[in-house]
């Protein structure tokens, strides 16, 4: 270590895999004074790289909505607002009682997925001008899942045309 220089970085918990030589970077050496060993604290000997194992993944999310019925046309002009709002939407369709919203969920597990869509109902009801309907279904899937679904022919069709439809 340096005189006068604080040792900041990773400090001497003893627990590094041992000492190792700082090179100079400079030509002018001979004016300084040799450099002490220190320990490498940042990584222990023989360790590897892993991924995190809780990265976000993508969930298909289906909510169902449902309450007393309301105008068509206000119910498609909130449901277009709430698109607008959150361009994560694919598509939604509607009657004048019920709505189903899909969407595409970055989450890191399906605890978290579910948690946002159960929210976003209520969360957006006066800034979108929903109704005051409740929540009557969720479906959270895997993204593995919702495209082996589709492969095999049954499960929800893919979201298209994306927009706000009606049922």
């Amino acid at each position: 270590m340096r005189p006068g220089v604080p040792a900041a970085r990773g400090g001497t918990s003893g627990s590094a895999p041992g000492p190792v030589r700082e090179e100079r970077t400079s030509n002018s050496s001979a004016s300084r004074p040799p450099r002490e060993e220190r320990t490498l604290t940042s990584v222990a000997a023989g360790d590897r790289y892993e991924e995190p194992q809780d990265l976000p993944r993508l969930w298909h999310v289906t909510l169902s909505v449902s309450g007393e019925e309301v105008p068509l046309v206000d119910l498609r002009r909130a449901l277009e607002q709430l698109a607008h709002d959150h361009p994560f939407l694919l598509t939604s369709r509607y009657a004048g009682d019920h709505a189903e919203i899909r969407y595409w969920e970055e989450a890191r597990d399906l605890h978290d997925a579910a948690a946002v869509a159960l929210r976003l109902w209520g969360e957006h009801r006066q800034s979108a001008g929903l109704p005051p309907w409740e929540i009557v279904g969720l479906e959270v899937i895997d993204r593995e899942t919702y495209h082996q679904r589709i492969a095999e022919g049954y499960g929800p069709p893919p979201a298209a045309p994306v927009g706000v439809h009606p049922f």
